[in-house]
């Protein structure tokens, strides 16, 4: 077996190294190109001493230092992830290659030519690496998920608390017994000491975040802590390098300064997570609907993380912690697109990302460990200590947190990443005089031990967790809510004027709305609806006050399952009022960005059937899912109160399936009774053998929609009619189930007007139940 398995992953090691092979190739030629290009400058540098003459000018070196770097930096990351590693690693191996450690030993001329150390001509590189920083901060701020902190706070913070205290000792302690030559100033060792302790205490969230990703843990109990506990890890580390950084600049450790980078802190992280929170929120949201210009939106977010980071600097903490900060504010905005998150992710990943680690390994020099063994044997001994302190640490937390043992085990191999982190920490301390280059070095090399072996412990310890039955339904209903509609929806624009129809579909957004806070854009037309009829030639009454039938209903909607520990959300209402045309209001509006539209007239039906024209106008104005809602009964003398009987009409199609998922999500939040009806749209007349497979057919499809009910916490009865037609079946059923809403979802038909078919026709005509079609 062993010999198997060992053949199966060198023909797979193969396979990646070939596939490589042109990006490989691409990069050796685009060296020798570049080789060709700065040959004669090169021959002048090395007859001047390694200074760059002959031609080339400031900014050509800082093209070649950018090329050089994302072009090592990608082939070496490439490599180093198909190996099973963090691309970010490759990135780091980079610049260690291109400086002293190597290609200053092989061709010394060549590495001083390329990156002269001259301050001046860094000045450039240097300049892009710093804002690296800030820009890896903001990006893995938006990736930091506080609602994933709070559903497992317990064993999180016990993890966290105990997984950084006893490394962060360990450390202090080290630098205190470090020989005096590793201490850039004798009176500073204990600023350095701090830096050494915080060093060997976080943990990376990107690097932790990619292993259990790829091996399908992210949502298991254990992948979940294990996340969470690097989010707090990755907070409390940069708090203590804000605090740390005071210290250091005031130059010695007095009561005063660090009583103030202290407040400073709590003041600025206390007003970020309230009055900024919303600050921020209503700025993207304001750019987004306001400007028309392209990037307005990523201007924004990166103005407001430069805003953030100059406010930690003038408190006398670094820059840091308002990128971070501003970056979780940012990640938690309801308006951060997937494009515009991929955008900022790609210029990220692809220019700073490099060009910062590889700057970082070019700074280090691993020939001072090699030639020194006393270097050597204190970069072993910091890598142990900064292992088993981790490990500890971690599986104390975890065991006390009420964890078993196999899942402590997994917690303390996984928390024993730092990477990027500890790489920029390093980096800041370096750049502050606090850390010796040769301190920093044992510390970018710990940082890159630590991280290559982490990947396969932890595949090691969370292949060996049995899945428990609890665990499995809850990781069913997340992969549900992952793919679902009504989970996944940004924003909703409901269309409504002041007739009780309006006011009661104004209630059916709120409880799709309310549970997790979703924006809802209210739009009204500017013509009274009081002066209109509705389409059973009733004079519509006005019912002002659309937005208290959203909030009472987001008030009424039960919180998920998952969202429970994060409290009542709050919902969100922006009112427009339509100044011209409805159809241009709503075709404007749009642009914004909807994931739904939901239609509410006076009148919803014309007198000749179908759909009223101002409805259709309306309709061919938005481009996405829609939802039709026309109230009738007792919901027009009392729209904003009374229970609700749901219907759900399905047939197995995927406009079906959308259908039932919206009307559960709504049985959901008002606590209403739901019975799925399965019927056919097959002519009776057709063969018995038509009939047989749509019997054998409706168990399959009830079946799916019986579990979407579970994970929706819905109690569903389910009926089957296969003998009537769909229309006279839905008519009957809602009349002796004593249904006084039937949600429908349907396609659109080609047709002069707005049409979903016969049978939605036939429903709208005849019924006088309430109703909502909900449509692709």
């Amino acid at each position: 077996m062993k010999t198997n398995l060992s053949a199966a992953s060198s023909r797979k090691l193969c396979r990646s190294a070939g596939s490589l092979l042109p990006l490989v190739g691409l990069g050796t030629t685009l060296l020798v190109a570049s080789f060709l290009v700065i040959s004669p400058a090169l021959a002048a540098a090395a007859a001047g001493g390694g200074k760059p003459v002959g031609g080339m000018s400031a900014e050509m070196l800082l093209l070649l230092q950018i090329i050089v770097l994302v072009l090592f930096g990608r082939i070496l990351g490439e490599i180093m992830q198909r190996l099973g590693q963090p691309a970010v690693m490759g990135q780091l191996i980079a610049g260690l290659l291109l400086g002293p450690s190597v290609l200053g030993v092989l061709w010394p001329d060549l590495q001083h030519f390329i990156f002269p150390a001259a301050k001046e001509q860094k000045a450039g590189i240097d300049a892009i690496s710093n804002f690296g920083v800030l820009m890896l901060l903001l990006l893995a701020g938006m990736e930091t998920d506080l609602s994933l902190v709070r559903r497992v706070k317990r064993a999180a913070f016990s993890v966290s608390i105990t997984g950084i205290v006893l490394p962060f000792a360990c450390g202090v302690a080290l630098g205190e017994f470090l020989p005096q030559s590793m201490i850039p100033e004798s009176n500073e060792r204990l600023i350095t000491s701090l830096f050494l302790g915080t060093a060997l205490s976080i943990s990376s969230v990107k690097i932790v975040a990619m292993v259990v990703r790829e091996m399908n843990f992210v949502r298991r109990n254990v992948g979940q802590v294990i996340l969470a506990s690097a989010i707090i890890d990755d907070t409390i580390g940069w708090i203590i390098i804000a605090i740390t950084f005071g210290l250091a600049s005031s130059g010695k450790v007095e009561v005063l300064p660090l009583v103030k980078s202290i407040g400073g802190t709590l003041l600025f992280l206390g007003l970020s997570f309230t009055v900024g929170r919303r600050i921020v929120s209503k700025l993207i949201r304001w750019t987004n609907d306001t400007f028309i210009s392209e990037g307005a939106v990523i201007a924004v977010i990166l103005l407001i993380m430069g805003a953030m980071a100059l406010t930690t600097a003038a408190i006398g903490v670094h820059t840091v912690l308002g990128a971070f900060v501003a970056g979780i504010l940012v990640g938690e905005s309801p308006i951060l697109t997937r494009q515009i998150d991929e955008q900022i992710r790609g210029l990220t990943m692809g220019l700073f990302l490099p060009v910062f680690f590889g700057m970082a390994g070019l700074q280090a020099d691993l020939t001072q460990i090699a030639t020194h063994m006393d270097l050597a044997l204190l970069t072993l001994g910091m890598i142990l200590i900064a292992s088993l302190g981790k490990f500890g640490g971690a599986f104390t937390g975890g065991w006390l947190g009420g964890l078993s043992v196999r899942e402590s085990l997994a917690l303390g191999t996984g928390m024993n990443a730092r990477g990027s982190t500890e790489v920029i920490v390093a980096t800041i301390g370096l750049s502050m005089g606090v850390l010796s280059e040769n301190l920093f070095t044992m510390i970018v090399t710990m940082a890159v031990v630590t991280t290559l072996i982490m990947p396969p412990t932890l595949r090691w310890a969370l292949a060996r967790l049995p899945l428990e039955k609890e665990e499995k339904q809850r990781l069913d209903r997340e992969a549900f809510e992952e793919k679902g509609f009504v989970p996944n929806l940004e924003r909703i624009l409901i269309v409504a004027d002041n007739s009780a129809k309006a006011k009661f579909a104004s209630r059916l957004v709120g409880y799709l709305a309310g549970p997790r806070g979703k924006p809802v854009t209210l739009l009204e037309p500017l013509a009274a609806a009081p002066e209109r009829t509705g389409e059973d030639g009733d004079p519509q009454a006005p019912a002002p006050g659309n937005n208290d039938a959203l909030l009472a209903a987001a008030a009424e909607a039960q919180v998920p399952a998952s969202d429970q520990d994060a409290g009542k959300p709050v919902l969100d209402i922006t009112r427009r009022t339509a100044t011209g045309p409805l159809g241009e209001a709503v075709s404007k509006e749009a642009e914004n960005g909807y994931g739904m539209l939901v239609v509410a007239l006076a009148r919803m039906a014309s007198a000749k059937g179908g759909f009223d024209d101002a409805v259709t106008e309306v309709v061919d104005s938005f481009d996405g899912p829609l939802a039709l809602v026309a109230g009738r009964g007792r919901h027009l003398t009392n729209p904003e109160t009374g229970d609700l009987s749901i219907l759900i009409p399905i047939t197995g199609t995927e406009i079906s399936r959308r259908g039932a998922e919206v009307a559960l999500a709504i049985g959901h939040s008002a606590n209403a009774r739901v019975t799925a009806l399965f019927v056919t749209n097959s002519d009776r007349k057709n063969s018995r053998q038509r009939v047989g497979a749509t019997r054998r057919d409706h168990e399959a499809v009830l079946a799916e929609v019986q579990n979407m009910a579970k994970l929706y916490c819905v109690n569903l009865r389910t009926v089957v009619r296969l003998d009537i037609d769909a229309e006279d079946a839905i008519l009957r059923e809602a009349r002796l189930g004593g249904h006084n809403l039937i949600v429908m979802g349907v396609g659109r038909r080609a047709a002069e007007g707005l049409s979903f078919g016969k049978v939605a026709a036939a429903v709208l005509e005849s019924s006088d139940r309430s109703l909502m079609f909900v449509s692709n």
